[in-house]
């Protein structure tokens, strides 16, 4: 069995970049991994080169799915069985990819699997999501009290599922995405339109017409979670830019396969969670 998996940086902390690295190579030493750096200096190289990765310098700075899809196709041409895009500011014990395999080979009908992710308090982050429509975004961006009061940021985080079971969800955060390589093959991995923000939650929409995207919290990692275009003004026409662009491909007002695919997800909330297999961890 092939893993790989890819990391894409810009200015990232060199030591930030090791703590990501040695994460992925303790917990399975034979990983294929590959640092895409859109930085504009290579200083990164020696962070790579030290964890054992392959190191890509990018400077013309392609974009966030761009990057990934560099090391994705090598993935594919390589007979990899399994990939792993993950952001540079993740870190986790070495039970969790081991974790990840074993759950995808018990459910071969699984495309992207996604772990629990805790910020570095041990905060859950709420990243399981239903597919987007334009109001939710707006309000979430910019009316944030009003958007929680109302009930609707529960609604689309999925808040009532408790995060304490394994569950299908229909959108998943790029942070950490656990693929079937011939699931990659088939959707063709990231739109490299999108330069960056929404290309997670564009692939995840792709992958679920042909796979099944969950959540498995039987594992955890910790993420830092910037949130960039919240405090970034440049950061924030990226996001206004791919937002356009997500609801100019899918849909604005009117998605069928959005409200179908959310209704669907919605309803299985109200009932009982499947018992699926769980991987035991040793303490």
């Amino acid at each position: 069995m092939r893993i790989s998996c890819s990391v894409v940086s810009f200015h990232n902390p060199p030591e930030q970049i090791a703590r990501t690295l040695q994460s992925v190579t303790a917990s399975l030493g034979n990983i294929e991994l590959c640092l895409l750096d859109n930085s504009r200096t290579d200083v990164l190289s020696a962070t790579a080169c030290k964890a054992g990765a392959r190191y890509v310098h990018l400077p013309s700075n392609p974009g966030f799915g761009a990057a990934h899809n560099m090391a994705i196709r090598e993935a594919i041409a390589g007979g990899s069985d399994y990939h792993l895009v993950l952001n540079p500011d993740i870190a986790f014990g070495r039970e969790v990819i081991p974790a990840l395999v074993a759950y995808m080979q018990a459910h071969p009908d699984v495309g992207l699997v996604m772990p629990d992710i805790r910020y570095p308090d041990g905060r859950r982050q709420r990243l399981c999501k239903l597919l987007p429509n334009p109001v939710d975004l707006l309000l979430r961006r910019f009316m944030p009290s009003l958007y929680r009061a109302s009930g609707r940021l529960a609604t689309y985080e999925l808040h009532r599922s408790g995060y304490d079971h394994v569950m299908d969800v229909p959108a998943l955060s790029g942070c950490f995405m656990f693929l079937r390589t011939s699931v990659l093959r088939q959707v063709g991995g990231f739109d490299e339109g999108f330069f960056l923000y929404m290309e997670d939650f564009d692939l995840s929409r792709r992958i679920g017409r042909v796979a099944r995207t969950v959540f498995y919290p039987a594992v955890s990692v910790t993420h830092e979670y910037q949130q960039g275009s919240y405090k970034n003004p440049a950061l924030l026409r990226h996001h206004l830019r791919s937002a356009f662009r997500y609801f100019n491909k899918w849909g604005w007002l009117f998605d069928a396969e959005r409200r179908a695919v959310n209704r669907r997800t919605l309803t299985a909330l109200n009932r009982p969670p499947l018992q699926e297999a769980v991987v035991e961890q040793r303490k």
